[in-house]
């Protein structure tokens, strides 16, 4: 297995140097439904990644020729009674999302038409999967509520749930799993696990909203639970887009003190999902945990057979952290680490044995 990153790729056409690039360095793969030839190539070159293809639960998109579609049910297909509508009767696009159209997933039609739909074109597909997008817990696209047939949020959040459910019983019927991008579960007890339960779950806002936007220290604890499954948990933190943002290693350093290296991980800009991003340390193989994970406050590290780790959630710009490293660690440019380190507030570190 060749590092932990995670490819998330559903942009613009994929390129065979990109493809090339993928087979070497990540251990999953989100691509679009349409990537069949892609994702083909991947598992015959790398059987042991899981490909994922995207598929949204809760919108459908009237910009797609198809025939295959992002959505689990078209544009063309859904009749009128299955798009969610103002309580003046106006379909409702998303907000800054053009094109996209809210569906009534609260409508037990809409959601067995959606399962079939995508069980039907996974089963015998080299796809691994899906990962279920806008698994939501809020409004993130102005829907503006009350509208029709829903007047608060946890009419969405109750629909894409048994959507969520459904299909992943489907899935993994015919040897396929369901990752959804599980929106803000944190919130929830209990959402994460119950959710994760057909093969993983993603979360596309892991310790922030944005490279400018982290979570304070309780919000972030209370995230970490996701690292360590069920199933394959997909963790991507926010950057500018810069592979050497400091985020990336603070992120890569909370993946392994609290998942232990399962799972896979990405960090990107905000919809940045047509590029390559890596870092060396996505390559590395801290190996097995000697120690569960160690914490001194909203500070935490943990040492692997071939590996460290040590991450401060502290937002305040006092709180920095003086930490012990083990003997025999460098970083990623091969210098030795001293015997001690001071971790500045939301940052992280990884290093290795030398």
């Amino acid at each position: 297995m060749s590092g932990v990153g995670a490819w998330i790729r559903y942009g613009g056409p994929i390129s065979p140097e990109q493809l090339d690039f993928a087979a070497q360095h990540y251990r999953a793969a989100i691509l679009q439904p349409w990537e069949t030839a892609a994702a083909a190539d991947l598992k015959r070159r790398r059987p042991d990644m899981t490909v994922l293809c995207y598929k949204c639960l809760s919108s459908t998109r009237s910009y797609e020729p198809g025939p295959i579609h992002s959505s689990g049910v078209s544009y063309a297909e859904a009749p009128d009674r299955w798009f969610a509508r103002r309580l003046d009767g106006e379909r409702i696009e998303w907000a800054r999302y053009g094109g996209h159209w809210q569906m009534t997933v609260w409508s037990p039609e809409y959601r067995e038409r959606w399962v079939r739909n995508v069980v039907a074109e996974l089963r015998d597909s080299p796809f691994d999967g899906v990962m279920a997008d806008n698994d939501v817990f809020d409004d993130y696209y102005g829907l503006d509520l009350p509208i029709r047939h829903a007047r608060t949020m946890a009419d969405f959040r109750d629909g894409a749930g048994e959507l969520v459910h459904a299909a992943g019983t489907a899935l993994n019927e015919v040897g396929k799993i369901l990752v959804p991008n599980i929106a803000e579960s944190r919130r929830e007890p209990g959402r994460w696990a119950s959710h994760a339960a057909y093969g993983g779950g993603f979360e596309e806002v892991w310790l922030g909203f944005s490279p400018v936007d982290l979570f304070d220290p309780e919000t972030t604890e209370a995230q970490l639970p996701q690292a360590d499954g069920p199933g394959l948990s997909i963790l991507r933190v926010p950057t500018d887009g810069d592979d050497d943002h400091p985020n990336v290693e603070y992120g890569l350093a909370a993946f392994w003190i609290f998942g232990a290296g399962r799972g896979a991980y990405s960090a990107t800009a905000h919809d940045d999902y047509s590029r390559t991003q890596h870092t060396a340390q996505l390559d590395w193989d801290l190996g097995a945990p000697v120690q569960d994970p160690v914490r001194r406050g909203h500070t935490w590290w943990r040492e692997f057979t071939h590996g460290w780790a040590a991450v401060n959630f502290n937002a305040d710009r006092r709180r920095r952290r003086r930490v012990r490293v083990p003997r025999g660690m460098v970083d990623v440019r091969g210098r030795a680490a001293g015997s001690h380190l001071v971790l500045q507030p939301r940052r992280g570190v990884v290093l290795r044995r030398g």
